[in-house]
Order: C-alpha cells, then sequence, then structure tokens
C-alpha cells in the first residue's frame, strides 16, 4: 500500500468513526447530514409536492387525518413533537404516507382504501413518523457518498493501480454494496420503523393489535405483487406480521396505559367515496 492510499483509507476511517451514533433501538447508525439541512431540504420539496399535487378539499377527509397525526405527535419526545408539524392531504388514488425531517406530514387519500379505520390509520402515521425520530433520512442521505467514497477507495487497493482493473474491481463492489450492504440496511430501517412505530400508536391510545390488517391491507390494495426479499427495501408481509405480533406483549401494555389514562383520540373516519363522489 502507498502512502497517499493509506492516508486516505485512514482519512475516511475517521470519519466514518466521528460519524457512528445509535438508533433508538440501539442499532448502529451513521449521520453525516444535519437535522437542519435536511429539514431544509425537505421544507423545499415539500412545497413543491404541494404546488404540483392536487390537494384534498373535502373538510371531514383533512380533519379525520389531522386528528390521527397530531394524536401521534403528541405522545413524541419534545424535541419532535414541539416541531411545529405541518400536514398536507393529497387527492390522489396511491397508497401511500409519508414523514419528512423538519414535521412534515404526507398523505395520499388512496392510503384510506388500506388504512380503513383510525387504529389502522395511526399504525401508518406512526410508522412513517418514527422514520424522522429514527433519523432514517439522515441516515440514508449520509450513506450514499460515503459508501461511493469506500468503495473508490477498496476498488483503488483492489486494483492495484491499474486502471482498468481498479474499474473492473469498482463495479464489482459496487454491485456486491448494492445487493449486501444498502439493500438490507434499508430493510432494518423499516423494521424499525414498524416497532418505533407500534409504540407510538400505542402510546397515542391506538390498537396496536390493528397494524396487522393494516399491512394485510396495504399487500391487497398493491395487489400482492412484491419482488423477492433479498432484493426488497421492505420485510416481506409475512416477516412484517410475524415482528408486529412479536412486540405486541409491550405494546399491549402502553394501550392500556393509554386508555387507562384517558387517551382516547375521537377520530371520526370519513365515510367511504362512492363512484358518484369520485367524478365530482
Amino acid at each position: 500500500m502507498t502512502r497517499p492510499q493509506a492516508v486516505l483509507l485512514t482519512v475516511v476511517a475517521i470519519l466514518l468513526i466521528a460519524a457512528c451514533t445509535t438508533s433508538p433501538t440501539g442499532r448502529s447508525q451513521m449521520i453525516l447530514r444535519s437535522d437542519d439541512e435536511l429539514a431544509a431540504e425537505a421544507a423545499q420539496q415539500f412545497a413543491e409536492m404541494r404546488a404540483s399535487i392536487p390537494l384534498e378539499t373535502d373538510r371531514e377527509t383533512i380533519d379525520y387525518i389531522h386528528c390521527v397525526a397530531t394524536a401521534i405527535v403528541e405522545v413524541l419526545e419534545p424535541q419532535y413533537r414541539d416541531l411545529g408539524w405541518d400536514m398536507a392531504v393529497f387527492d390522489a388514488d396511491s397508497v401511500n404516507a409519508f414523514a419528512m425531517p423538519g414535521g412534515k406530514i404526507g398523505v395520499m387519500t388512496g392510503i384510506l382504501k388500506a388504512a380503513d379505520t383510525p387504529d389502522r390509520l395511526a399504525a401508518v402515521l406512526g410508522h412513517e413518523v418514527a422514520h424522522v425520530t429514527a433519523r432514517h433520512s439522515n441516515e440514508r442521505a449520509s450513506r450514499s457518498p460515503v459508501a461511493g467514497v469506500g468503495i473508490q477507495v477498496v476498488a483503488v487497493l483492489l486494483g492495484g493501480g491499474h486502471s482498468g482493473a481498479t474499474y473492473t474491481a469498482y463495479e464489482a463492489l459496487n454491485q456486491g454494496a448494492a445487493l449486501g450492504i444498502m439493500l438490507p440496511f434499508n430493510r432494518a430501517q423499516e423494521s424499525e420503523a414498524d416497532v418505533i412505530g407500534l409504540e407510538f400508536m400505542a402510546r397515542a391510545g391506538f390498537d396496536p393489535r390493528e397494524a396487522v390488517p393494516l399491512w394485510q391491507n396495504m399487500e391487497r390494495e398493491t395487489g400482492g405483487s412484491k419482488p423477492a426479499e433479498f432484493l426488497s427495501t421492505h420485510p416481506s408481509n409475512e416477516k412484517r406480521v410475524d415482528s408486529l405480533v412479536s412486540q405486541f406483549g409491550k405494546t399491549l401494555a402502553l394501550y392500556n396505559e393509554a386508555q387507562a389514562a384517558g387517551r382516547r383520540p375521537n377520530c371520526v373516519a370519513p365515510p367511504p367515496k362512492t363512484d358518484s363522489d369520485e367524478k365530482k
């Protein structure tokens, strides 16, 4: 190894060590992007979405989703509860919802086909908010540039300074990163958001057991199509359900405590839209 190679490798190692932290469930994380930086980027993206995607105008639907979202936010740690969360309900058939750094929640009305009760909607929003509180966006944004730097360093070392060998090594390592590092890492984030989100909904007074039919509904609404698990960023539906059920001992206790404390969100779901409503 030449001296420049050794210096570069040392710099990358120091960078990685300095960025290491721990997630709420104890999983090791690497955070290089600041919360403020990502919040600013998220605010811009959120504004662009609001300008380009039609917003829901039905007051009952908006109030209902706001009720569930507010109940979830109210049980967060102060640093997240006090962000001044902004919410947008998009009039879109997409079965989707998201939360962004800085306190942004977006809900596509299509999600209500699967999240057809307040408890099930709480499971969705708890999961999405958990991505924010676990700093998954920071983690993902930090991962890409460092993964690229790391691959280039190792490729140079394996290539021995020969450009052709280095390129071949880079391509092989890049494929390995995609299948062996990046995707399992994202599955870990999804599983972690399931666990944390389940606790959020239970603390807010929503029944955590309803997370199971929610994900079953999600699979139905997406046609049951899914890639092989080892190439997916989400856990398989079967593993997801098993993981959720394994948390019921803890989350049902949290739910019962919330109910006993009078935390019983009175969020009323609007009646399902009929074909005539869709055409208006």
